[in-house]
């Protein structure tokens, strides 16, 4: 089974509905399940991302929104959703949370950035370019940039989205 980042916008009060459901429940079972529209599978591309932003010199305070985008914060205590058997994230780091201010900010900043400019300062040559973005890039079937591509235009999309309605972000890997 893979392993992959999955993301979910989700109100405040579904998260507080969640937590209240683990504590009331004598497994800790927290009730997770965030409808099917609101979820988002970033697959493996979250280090791909990160990689073709770096290669193509992307500025400091953009990258550090493209990596909280995908790793969350943890000023949200999320514990009821790593609880076994129940655990949102079993295979992977414990599950974190943007806040809908930190969602805000991460949606305004990815909006900013020019990914084909970024994809465009890599090798014209697919083998080429996925030699060095790395992470099994060169496994990926049409090759590495259409790939990172849709995965970022998917993941700024979900986050204006998540912003427009004031929602926060969960995120982890399953």
């Amino acid at each position: 089974m893979a392993v992959t980042q999955q993301l979910a916008r989700i109100p405040a009060e579904y998260l507080a509905s969640c937590r209240q459901s683990a504590d009331a429940s004598k497994d800790g079972d927290p009730l997770w399940d965030p409808p099917s529209a609101d979820v988002l599978d970033l697959d493996w591309a979250p280090f791909l991302l990160e990689r073709v932003c770096e290669l193509g010199g992307l500025d400091d305070v953009h990258r550090s929104a493209l990596r909280q985008a995908l790793d969350g914060d943890t000023a949200i205590d999320l514990a009821f959703l790593n609880t076994h058997p129940h655990a949102i994230g079993p295979f992977g780091p414990a599950p974190t949370a943007l806040s809908a201010g930190q969602v805000a900010r991460a949606a305004e900043l990815l909006g900013q950035i020019d990914f084909p400019t970024l994809l465009a300062a890599l090798p014209t040559d697919e083998a080429e370019a996925a030699s060095l973005i790395g992470n099994g890039a060169d496994k990926i079937v049409g090759g590495p940039k259409q790939y990172v591509l849709g995965h970022f235009n998917a993941l700024r999309e979900f986050y204006r989205a998540a912003s427009q309605r004031q929602l926060l972000v969960v995120l982890w890997w399953d």
